[in-house]
């Protein structure tokens, strides 16, 4: 599981842009957006995608950093 802080989402348009920007370095990651908490976990098979996953969600126009892993 891979945790990243995300700024600037507002609303549903952007837990669907992060989302979607995700799913572009990953089509079988499972996504889930916290938008209250600025949070989004992306359960991948990749786990050496994390500064892939960030920099598609900085390019989708938000603030994203990886904050950790889990298992």
């Amino acid at each position: 599981m891979l945790n990243f802080k995300v700024e600037k989402m507002t609303c549903g348009h952007c837990v669907r842009a992060v989302t979607e920007a995700v799913h572009g370095v990953d089509a079988g990651a499972h996504v889930d957006v916290d938008l209250k908490a600025g949070r989004v976990a992306v359960a991948t098979e990749d786990a050496g995608s994390a500064d892939r996953i960030a920099a598609a969600i900085r390019a989708a126009g938000y603030d994203a950093a990886p904050v950790g892993a889990s298992a």
